[in-house]
């Protein structure tokens, strides 16, 4: 049994039967990284997505006698997911990135102003494509955490949906469900889903999303373009950065408002607002997330240690770099499994 499920089982009340939680546990638990990455996009949070998977499971553990294999386990769970998502949502704020607050790209010569009272998006550590899970495109496993569903510019445009946009759009469009299953799950009708992912797919149009191309973490061209994006940080050479970069590349940074269109552009924020003057000044080191290669930056400190700075996450496409969203939510690194302090490079 896995450590989140043994913190599912401790919150089940004492009263429950043993051999019944053992068996609750033992058939859902499997489940767990496809509802994680389900919460994740309906939510735009890990931090959230973890915590409404341990609801998920609450629930699912409290109404198991009366499951009754009317479905299969797996549609029940997301199911009760999804109501779950759509309870904590209620009233809540939209988790944007700044290029998703409305905004015209900024001066790379301004100064740069935080916005700490938004909910900015998260990025979700990893990838569900290399865990020893099959590779057959019908599994629904595979179907329901593949890369492109989790891409951070997918997750970002689901933010531009209502809730129940949201979720209609992915039990249709990532899970498959017919109308009908999304309509019962929803307790609403057949022809308002229709209506719903309508209008999703509509917004989404609007919002010119495209997963087209995006290279993999794992490609040996991407680890070569990585390699070198670690090099010119690290050897300070913002020129061959812009290089990589292409011409209409867009970077952002939250809690930043500011977003920033163009190589030279960027190449111009880097030299007027990163505190890095020199070599050595970062450090980076690879981990990927949402299925795109990512980076986690330590900066060298006053006391000329380099500590946590801020977790890159590229968009790559035909060997260049096209976006990078750059988040400065330290707390991340543990998330990501980045050590505090990053090894000494010789």
């Amino acid at each position: 049994m896995t450590e989140q499920a043994l913190d599912v089982v401790q919150d089940i009340p004492d009263s429950a039967d043993g051999a019944g939680e053992a068996d609750f546990m033992s058939r859902a638990d499997p489940y767990r990284r496809e509802l994680l990455a389900h919460c994740y996009r309906m939510s735009g949070s890990i931090h959230d997505a973890e915590d409404l998977v341990q609801e998920t499971y609450l629930r699912a553990w409290r109404g198991y006698d009366n499951f009754g294999e009317r479905a299969s386990l797996r549609t029940w769970l997301h199911r009760i997911a999804t109501n779950v998502c759509l309870t904590a949502l209620e009233g809540r704020s939209r988790r944007p990135l700044p290029t998703g607050l409305g905004a015209p790209s900024s001066d790379p010569t301004d100064d740069l102003v935080q916005r700490p009272e938004v909910p900015w998006l998260e990025p979700m550590p990893g990838t569900f494509t290399d865990d020893g899970h099959s590779d057959d495109p019908s599994d629904p496993a595979v179907i329901v955490t593949s890369r492109d569903s989790i891409r951070l510019a997918f997750v970002a445009a689901l933010q531009h949906l209502s809730a129940r946009q949201r979720a209609v759009l992915l039990l249709r469009e990532v899970l498959q469900w017919r109308a009908s299953e999304v309509a019962a799950a929803l307790g609403t009708t057949t022809a308002a889903v229709n209506s719903l992912l309508q209008r999703a797919r509509a917004q989404l149009n609007d919002a010119e999303v495209t997963r087209d191309g995006l290279a993999e973490p794992d490609s040996a061209e991407t680890r070569e373009l990585v390699q070198r994006w670690v090099d010119g940080f690290e050897n300070y050479d913002i020129d061959a950065i812009v290089r990589m970069l292409t011409e209409q590349a867009v970077w952002e940074m939250p809690p930043f408002d500011g977003w920033y269109r163009g190589a030279e552009n960027i190449g111009t924020l880097i030299r007027v607002n990163c505190p890095a003057k020199g070599p050595g000044d970062q450090i980076l080191i690879p981990t990927v997330a949402n299925g795109q290669p990512a980076l986690g930056l330590y900066m060298r400190g006053e006391d000329g240690q380099h500590h946590p700075f801020q977790l890159q996450v590229l968009d790559v496409v035909d060997g260049r770099v096209v976006h990078v969203t750059a988040f400065f939510e330290v707390e991340l690194f543990e998330k990501f499994g980045l050590p505090p302090t990053p090894p000494a490079r010789v």
